[in-house]
């Protein structure tokens, strides 16, 4: 058929101005990066620091003003109240990291000036462990995303689940692994933010042991606000740790007899921020891969779908909306604009009524073919739509 007009895909042009809320647990990639994805997309960019980084947000204020004017990259910083206001600026679009309680204000804020969010959220991120893994490799591994940064990242490893006959030994292994690579003398582990949040952990623990639960501990840093790595076995429904995003040095361990189990255990949850896979069993990877829903999957390690730029990153669910990283995030903070052009020379008069009249009937007859009575076809050129006079 001749077309009217000529379609462009999209025609590109930068939001305006994006807002960022960045966490503390990231102060420095959680503000650069979406920062140079709004930048590529043509965007301006304020950006809310966490206060509780406030040495950092400093040095972010004084590195970013060498470089960009103030009203192309700004910096605001401030405690909650100063956020809430800043949620609540009519910006073009506005990304946030943080939990999902706090997600909920940050959209209801945005809604008010119908501010278009991308959410990244937290959530209970499995470690699925196969019968058919290598468990010293996956119980490392997930110790090392249980033990960076102390556990205070959205897509560490919130929990695990293991064949029921390799629960014992899976628990020794990644307690093992977590003192290895952090020797009690050492200095390379870090601490939990605050004396709140060190508070909240040590009262999840205390929940789980109250409700029957074996808590295991590494030989790990446990001075002050440092808490080495907890491995908690005999975990029921009703813990706190089975319900509440762990943000911490805590792996709570489920077991399973069939993978099904997993499975289902996966999809009565809350959607995940990331799910990761460990073992080679092709059927279960197509399993979890098609039949649970989360933000991202690594396979046989943690976290590195988000370190891949090449890679989407976003949540689903309670774990955030919206993609950003690469050129996804180029197209979040970007829109694309629908450009028709139409040509001179088609006769677009075909189109208005009245309708049923000779030149619209003789060219259904060229474009369609004889048509049936019974079969009129578009209603646009049918008897039902001609003039009553």
């Amino acid at each position: 058929m001749a077309v009217p007009g000529q379609s462009r895909a999209r025609h590109v042009q930068p939001k305006g101005v994006v807002g960022v809320v960045v966490p503390w647990n990231f102060p420095v990639y959680l503000a650069l990066g979406p920062l140079a994805t709004a930048l590529a997309a043509g965007n301006r960019c304020m950006i809310k620091t966490s206060e509780y980084a406030p040495h950092t947000s400093a040095a972010l204020r004084a590195m970013l003003a060498e470089t960009f004017p103030e009203d192309q990259v700004a910096i605001v910083e401030g405690d909650a109240e100063v956020a809430r206001q800043f949620t609540g600026l009519p910006f073009d679009h506005l990304v946030f990291t943080g939990s999902p309680e706090v997600g909920r204000h940050v959209m209801r804020a945005a809604a008010e000036n119908l501010t278009p969010v991308t959410l990244e959220l937290g959530g209970k991120s499995p470690a699925v462990v196969s019968r058919g893994a290598d468990l010293e490799r996956a119980a490392r591994r997930i110790a090392h995303g249980k033990t960076v940064n102390a556990g205070q990242i959205c897509v560490a490893p919130d929990y695990a689940l293991v064949p029921e006959e390799l629960a014992e030994r899976f628990a020794t292994e990644v307690l093992g692994a977590g003192a290895a690579m952090f020797p009690a003398d050492g200095d390379d582990y870090t601490a939990v933010i605050h004396q709140r949040a060190h508070t909240r952990i040590q009262a999840l623990l205390d929940d789980a042991r109250a409700h029957g639960a074996r808590v295991l501990r590494a030989s790990m840093p446990a001075d002050g606000r440092r808490l080495p790595l907890h491995v908690v076995l005999g975990v029921t429904p009703q813990m706190r740790i089975a319900q509440e995003e762990i943000f911490g040095p805590i792996l709570p361990v489920f077991t399973y007899r069939k993978f099904e189990e997993v499975v289902a255990h996966v999809r009565r949850g809350t959607r995940p921020l990331a799910l990761y896979y460990f073992g080679d069993d092709r059927t279960e990877t197509s399993e979890i891969l098609h039949r649970t829903h989360a933000g991202g999957v690594t396979l046989n390690d943690w976290g590195w779908h988000v370190m891949n730029h090449d890679l989407p990153f976003g949540g689903t669910g309670t774990s955030g909306m919206g993609n950003y990283h690469g050129a996804e995030g180029f197209r979040e903070l970007s829109h694309a604009k629908a450009v028709f052009a139409e040509r001179r020379w088609f006769p677009i008069e075909l189109f208005h009524p009245p309708y049923g009249t000779f030149v619209q009937r003789l060219a259904l007859k060229l474009f369609v073919g004889n048509v049936e009575p019974s079969h009129q076809a578009p209603a646009s050129v049918s008897p039902q739509m001609t003039r009553q006079d």
